[in-house]
Order: structure tokens, then sequence, then C-alpha cells
């Protein structure tokens, strides 16, 4: 079987970790700075956070802004949950907008969604695919939108409009109109969890870029406090001696990332622009050359004038497919020794969001997206013989299917 998304371990991973457990400091430390350092490096953000995943990122973002019951957060419909559970555990409504064809947020159904009680966007770089942040700023800047706009603290006064954080759990490394994930909106969240480009096993980076008059590097301090329970020191300051005394300012939250899992990610985020990066493109091109003579087969989005996909998945649509096909193609690959997947389920679908009366019917493009889907692997690991294997097994589970139905129905 070749697996769906196993993490890259190397010698260079082991050793990292190695050296993490070796030096007997193994929570959060010098390990996790060093992480913070190279994200902001690969970004061009002034100050990155690492906490413990990019669901916990998400929260501690909306909540400095002061998110809470009453308020509503726009977000794609066509996404993880942690998208939709960030909003939804500080008491705030998310509102859901339909996806594009490119599986990004729409972009022209943000204004029609925005109210009085808008405090936030959230879009969702899909697949690694950068969302239209132009478009999306632009939106939250109209002179109309930001008088609709009713702070409800000091910072959301000192903002003065909606504030955008993109959900780019997919897309460290994607790149849009000569700028990086990372620095097109006023934060970004990152997702390291075990099976994305860059994996911590678990975790998540925040990367703070707000506009004057805010101070970015003080907020950073500030964001790290609140990720240890509000405290006025962490642990490795307290170990170095002398520094016992400390203070709890405010009641925050304990998700911050340890050392031995920035250690992974670290030895890891070294090498991606250079290896782990460019081997992900060389796969989304091949899967994209094997494809290219299947007038069946619409390939993702990759590449285009302004816009770079980070590849952290391949997603490929069937044409003219139900969504009960498209299942059997799956069965079909999957017996054939190769590990697919579907990215996603769109959040109306799912039991915690249909109860609370999110309807699918209101949401079509990110039902066509998902009914016609199947995420193909990218992973480094792959070989050019395993890439094969996966095209063949594709073109023949689909011919075994579809054609098989349509030469049934000719008889």
């Amino acid at each position: 079987m070749i697996p769906f998304s196993p993490p890259f371990i190397d010698e260079d991973v082991i050793n990292e970790v190695m050296d993490s457990l070796k030096s007997t400091w193994i929570t959060t430390g010098p390990k996790v700075k060093a992480l913070e350092q190279e994200v902001a490096k690969i970004t061009g953000a002034s100050n990155c956070l690492c906490v413990n995943s990019a669901t916990s990122a998400m929260m501690l973002m909306l909540h400095w802004f002061g998110i809470g019951k009453g308020d509503e957060v726009i977000i794609p419909s066509y996404t993880y949950c942690a998208t939709a559970l960030a909003v939804m555990h500080l008491g705030a409504t998310a509102v859901m907008v339909d996806a594009g064809k490119d599986f990004c947020i729409n972009t022209g159904k943000i204004k029609d969604a925005i109210t009085g009680k808008t405090k936030a966007v959230v879009p969702v770089d899909i697949a690694g695919f950068p969302c239209d942040y132009n478009e999306i700023n632009k939106i939250i800047s109209e002179p109309g939108i930001v008088e609709l706009f009713q702070p409800a603290n000091e910072i959301q006064k000192k903002l003065g409009r909606i504030f955008v954080m993109a959900d780019s759990a997919h897309s460290i490394g994607a790149v849009y109109g000569n700028r990086k994930s990372g620095v097109l909106c006023d934060a970004t969240v990152f997702s390291f969890h075990a099976v994305k480009n860059v994996t911590t096993a678990e975790g998540g980076a925040i990367c703070i870029n707000l506009p004057e008059p805010f101070d970015n590097g003080e907020l950073y301090s500030w964001l790290r406090l609140l990720s240890l329970n509000g405290q006025t020191k962490d642990a490795y300051t307290k170990s170095l001696g002398g520094n016992w005394r400390y203070d709890i300012v405010y009641p925050g939250f304990k998700i911050n990332l340890n050392d031995l899992c920035a250690a992974v990610g670290l030895a890891q985020i070294r090498k991606y622009s250079d290896e782990l990066l460019t081997k992900r493109i060389e796969i989304f091109k091949k899967y994209n050359d094997g494809f290219a003579d299947c007038d069946w087969a619409e390939l993702p989005p990759f590449r285009t004038e302004v816009k770079e996909s980070s590849c952290h998945i391949y997603l490929l649509r069937i044409k003219n497919i139900s969504e009960e096909q498209r299942d059997r193609i799956i069965d079909r690959i999957t017996e054939k020794g190769v590990s697919v997947n579907v990215h996603f389920v769109p959040l109306p679908m799912l039991t915690a969001f249909r109860e609370r009366n999110y309807r699918i019917e209101d949401y079509p493009v990110s039902y066509d997206n998902y009914s016609r889907e199947i995420t193909l692997p990218v992973y480094p690991q792959l070989s050019d013989e395993d890439l094969g294997t996966v095209i063949r097994s594709v073109k023949d589970s689909y011919n075994e299917v579809i054609k098989a139905e349509n030469a049934q129905k000719s008889f």
C-alpha cells in the first residue's frame, strides 16, 4: 500500500530530537525559538509565535481581538472543521460563504455576508493554494464596510475595521503577488500537524503582520505570555537560576509548543525551501502531466500569474460524476494498493453544523467540489515508480467504474 501522508523523518530529524533529549530540556525552550525564527525567515514575517496546534493559534488570535458572544466571523463552507470550531469555542457565530471553483472562499460572496456584527474574516488556503487576499483586503477597507464595523474594545478601535486572519494550515511556502504566505493579511496561522508540509507532530504557528500603530514585536511577547497561562516568565527562563519569581497577569491558556516537537519541525524547515517544497512541486507537475490526456480529469489550481501553491495535496476532480460514483472509484483505487482521501466534506454536511441549521443546499459550489474530488498523496518520499502506480490506479479505477457503467447503459 502506498500510504497517503507519512511524515518526513530522516537522520537530521532524529538527530535534532536526540539533541533535545540529551540536553534534558524538552518543554518550551531554545528549539521552539529557533523554529519561530525559521518560520519568520521563510515567510518574511517580523514575528512568529509557535503553539501546540493551528486550532489553538486561531483561537488565541480571535480571543486577542476580543471576539466573543454576539460576534460574527466569516469563513468558507469548504474547509476543515477547525476553522469553524475556533470561532464557535469563543461563543461567536461562524457565518459561512460558498467556495469558488479554485476551492478557496468566493470573495464575491464575502461582502454580502458582512453585517454590523462582523468582526473578522478567516479565508482558507485549501491544499496550499492562496486565496485572493488583495480582493479580501480591498473589501474590508471599503468606506461603507469600515463604517459598518462596530468596535467593542480598544484593540478593535485601534484597527478600525474587520480583522483578517488567514487559515493557512496548508500553505507554508506558497506565493501570492511575489509575497509569501504569512504576510498577506493581519495574521496568518500555519499548521504543523503530522500530515502537513512541515510537521512538529502536533503544532502550529502565528505570523503577526498588523499595520501601524500596532507593535508586532510587543504583540508577540503578549501572545507568548497568553500561551503560557498568562505567566510572566516561562519555565526555561526560570530554570536559569535567580529568576524564580513570576506573576500571572492574565487568565491565559496552556497551548505552548515543546522543544521535542519543535525539533522535528526545525530539522525539516531548514531544508524545506530548497528540498522538500521543490520535491512537492515536482510531484504536482508529474501528476499534471500524467492526467493531461484524460478529458474527464479536472486538474487542481497550481500556478497563476500571481499565485503559486505550496502543493500540500493534489485535489483531482472528475467531471460529470456523482458522489456515489466518486466513492466507488476510491474503493477501486484502494483495492489497487493506493491510499487516497477526500478534502473536505463541506462543513454543512457534518452533524455538528447540520444540527445548527447550516444547509449544504446553500453552498452548491462547495458540494460540487467535494462530490467529484479525490485527494492524491503528495510527499517527498514518493518515487517516480510510486507516482506511476498512483496515476495508473486512478485511470484504471475510473475506467472500471465509469466506462463500465456507460457500457452497461448502452445495452
